[in-house]
């Protein structure tokens, strides 16, 4: 993390006069040797909206089983809706929500019959166990298809009965584990909507995790960027955004990559300059008018540009200006998840 970062990441973890409900104090989690979990605070205010971004591995997922008690710290501790984490299990379980990253629903069950099951799992009362799933089934809109079985479910519509069950129980909290993981991109932003909504209706608090970038810009009211479990930075994503300040300039380089690095970074007018893979990304100001420069001093060194591009800061950028590297699309997805990914950028 850098310098100046370490002193406003420090401020960030003070409470001062919000209520918080998360509270986490230095999280470490081992298994054996290895440190998924490796220090971690932070505090989610009521009523927010929290994203941890950051690739598979990064050790979001357990963060979140150990706030949601499904596995214990190895040292350090966290209060959830006012309950520790370790001294009052049981407490923490009663006020929260959890809608896992792999699916959990029994697809041989009408949603109906889904969300009667938690319902009793929850010692819900029958008049108000129908009352409250009428109620779900309305706010997820899934009212037409409530006794249809999940089997013949869409994607999307397994994801909103999923999270209409873990609001069942009127939790303080929601916890939601890569959301969207694995549907197409219009399901995605259906969800993303409906997500907001919930929000602002019910001034629900929302812990979501996630690897993919515009979801985190788009839900989170402050965002953590989590890599080998560490938080390396956390603010709203406007000013995650703004710390990086000017534009950005993205280059490919085909070979003798280090002779541009080196010399790009003794220039004075170049904030900073971060490399991934084939790709120099520099930030400056007034970026349109650095381009020529920057072609200009490649051709004196005799290096070959295959492309320039020039965007504002994203929090990819900001996530490659603290760890060094773009967050990695989850498995399966390669090469044809990074190429997406830059296409976002700007096409580079």
């Amino acid at each position: 993390m850098k310098q100046e970062d370490k002193q406003s990441h420090k401020r960030e973890n003070k409470p001062e006069q919000a209520k918080y409900d998360i509270e986490a104090d230095n999280l470490v989690k081992k298994f054996g040797e290895f440190t998924a979990v490796d220090g971690i605070s932070f505090q989610v205010k009521e009523g927010e909206i929290f994203g941890f971004l950051g690739p598979n591995g990064a050790g979001k997922t357990t963060t979140i089983k150990m706030l949601t008690t499904l596995l214990a710290p190895t040292s350090g501790t966290a209060r959830v809706a006012g309950n520790d984490i370790k001294k009052e299990p049981n407490a923490v379980r009663k006020s929260i929500g959890i809608v896992f990253q792999d699916p959990s629903l029994d697809e041989d069950l009408t949603g109906r019959e889904n969300l009667e099951f938690h319902a009793i799992l929850y010692k819900i009362g029958k008049e108000k166990r129908q009352e409250k799933i009428a109620e779900i089934l309305k706010l997820i809109e899934l009212e037409d298809k409530a006794d249809v079985l999940v089997k013949n479910y869409s994607g999307g519509m397994k994801r909103r009965l999923e999270i209409g069950r873990g609001l069942l129980h009127e939790p303080k909290v929601l916890f939601l584990d890569e959301p969207t993981l694995g549907l197409d991109v219009q399901t995605r932003r259906h969800i993303w909507e409906y997500i907001k909504k919930l929000n602002d209706m019910h001034k629900i608090t929302l812990i979501l995790t996630t690897h993919y970038i515009e979801e985190a810009d788009y839900l989170s009211q402050r965002v953590a960027f989590v890599d080998h479990g560490k938080i390396v930075a956390l603010d709203t994503p406007k000013a995650l955004k703004d710390r990086l300040g000017g534009d950005v300039i993205s280059v490919q380089i085909n070979k003798d990559i280090d002779t541009l690095e080196k010399h790009f970074k003794t220039l004075e007018w170049i904030k900073n300059v971060s490399r991934h893979e084939n790709y120099l990304d520099m930030t400056v100001m007034e970026g349109e008018k650095k381009i020529p420069d920057i072609i200009r001093i490649a051709g004196e060194k005799n290096v070959s540009i295959g492309s320039v591009n020039l965007h504002k800061p994203s929090l990819e950028d900001v996530f490659i200006y603290y760890t060094g590297s773009t967050i990695r699309e989850e498995a399966g997805e390669g090469m044809r998840g990074i190429m997406r990914a830059r296409m976002r950028r700007g096409g580079r």
